[in-house]
């Protein structure tokens, strides 16, 4: 399913639809050229779970998946399903990963990797296209998301947490995240931290160009169109200072807001925004590998490493928006297009 006007879109879909849907969009993802995804976003717990082992069996066709299973948030966060009357009861698998302390998060990040996830996603502050919450606001404490890394360290993973204010965004890089999403608030203290601390930052710039677009035609809820405002340019000038610092960047875009298989108009943004082609490339290559810790695998063309590319028509240093358009991908030397 993608973003559309209607708060409600989340609970319109069974389980059994959730499935198919995401082998749909894995499908289209990996035609798109990405060979190894990241996914960060799962309402119903563990679907993203049986994706990513469907795929390792080969039942269906899509990228190696890196998944959370479900959000670690608090109560009312920016990563539960809001906007509801108080007596409307939401499913309880989209409520696994709901927090009310630093003991309890320690034991829901125990119960996610028993359930086989990958890694952890928190949402350390509100959220732009939530009700109720602001991206400012710091809804995780500190606490709460040591405790969340402390765990995910012990079962040989690591947190990232979605944060797009400054104090969230500090708070959850002191705490020992390996990656901000997001970073949209971030400022100079947040970036110089980032720097000394090795986090990468997973901004999504092209976004908020694409909320405001399609929302505003679509009819999106008012505050998740103000809420776009007010973090798009600020996350693009984050986003310029922190490549200027030499900060970690891994590319990221929210795919699911806007349709899966757009993902490469990422790109343009980036480079627009600061980086050279090569660096932009590089984000969804190497540098997103190292951040997943599975470089020995993918990420480059070397021996040893899974024969992972893609093939398009022109250069990419020149006009690095070819890649919008992959006419060729092998995933681990089968060719998929």
């Amino acid at each position: 399913m993608g973003q559309t006007n209607n708060i409600a879109e989340p609970l319109l879909h069974s389980q059994q639809a959730v499935a198919l849907i995401g082998a749909e969009h894995a499908r289209v993802t990996l035609r798109a050229g990405f060979t190894t995804v990241h996914d960060v976003g799962c309402y119903r717990a563990f679907s993203d779970v049986a994706l990513r082992d469907a795929i390792n069996a080969g039942w269906v066709e899509g990228p190696r998946m890196n998944v959370v299973g479900a959000y670690i948030t608090v109560p009312g966060g920016g990563g539960e399903v809001t906007g509801f009357a108080p007596d409307v009861v939401v499913p309880a698998d989209m409520r696994v990963g709901v927090v009310t302390d630093a003991n309890d998060a320690k034991l829901k990040t125990a119960y996610l990797f028993t359930h086989g996830v990958d890694t952890i996603k928190m949402i350390a502050t509100g959220a732009v296209l939530a009700e109720g919450t602001e991206p400012g606001q710091l809804e995780m404490s500190e606490e709460e998301m040591r405790a969340v890394v402390a765990e995910a360290a012990n079962r040989g993973g690591y947190a990232t947490a979605h944060a797009h204010g400054a104090e969230g965004i500090k708070a959850a890089i002191r705490s020992g995240v390996r990656s901000i999403e997001h970073a949209s608030l971030i400022d100079d203290e947040g970036i110089a931290l980032a720097k000394a601390k090795g986090v990468w930052l997973v901004m999504d710039v092209y976004n908020g160009d694409y909320i405001a677009e399609v929302g505003t035609r679509e009819g999106w809820p008012a505050g998740y169109l103000r809420k776009n405002r007010e973090t798009t340019d600020a996350q693009r000038a984050g986003f310029r200072k922190a490549v200027k610092a030499g900060v970690h960047i891994a590319f990221g875009t929210d795919a699911g807001v806007f349709p899966h298989g757009l993902n490469a108009r990422q790109f343009a943004y980036m480079v627009k925004n600061g980086m050279t082609p090569m660096q932009a490339i590089q984000a969804a290559t190497i540098e997103g590998a190292r951040l997943l810790r599975w470089d020995k695998d993918v990420g480059t063309i070397a021996p040893g490493h899974f024969a992972d590319m893609v093939a398009v028509k022109g250069d990419p240093l020149a006009d690095v928006r070819v890649l919008e358009k992959v006419d060729a991908v092998m995933k681990g030397g089968a060719v998929v297009k």
